[in-house]
């Protein structure tokens, strides 16, 4: 007997998912870029100054401060 090779309708019905599932992990993949590119501009600004953070306790109202200090390597 011959199969007859046309496409299932179950497989026309994925392909708008499938697309809509790529979209979507560029998407993603975007938005991960942007954090990555975010955090790398905090460290390195870390890296060349020091950072105090002031936070005060919700329990006891006492100033909490602490202090972040970087040490960059000199480019020679």
């Amino acid at each position: 007997m011959v199969q007859e090779n046309e496409p299932s309708v179950m497989g026309q019905d994925q392909a708008p998912d499938i697309e809509r599932i790529k979209r979507r992990l560029d998407m993603l993949d975007h938005r991960l870029d942007n954090i990555d590119s975010m955090v790398t501009a905090v460290a390195e600004r870390v890296m060349k100054q020091p950072i105090t953070l002031t936070i005060i306790c919700p329990y006891c109202g006492r100033d909490i401060e602490i202090n972040i200090l970087g040490n960059e390597k000199l480019k020679r």
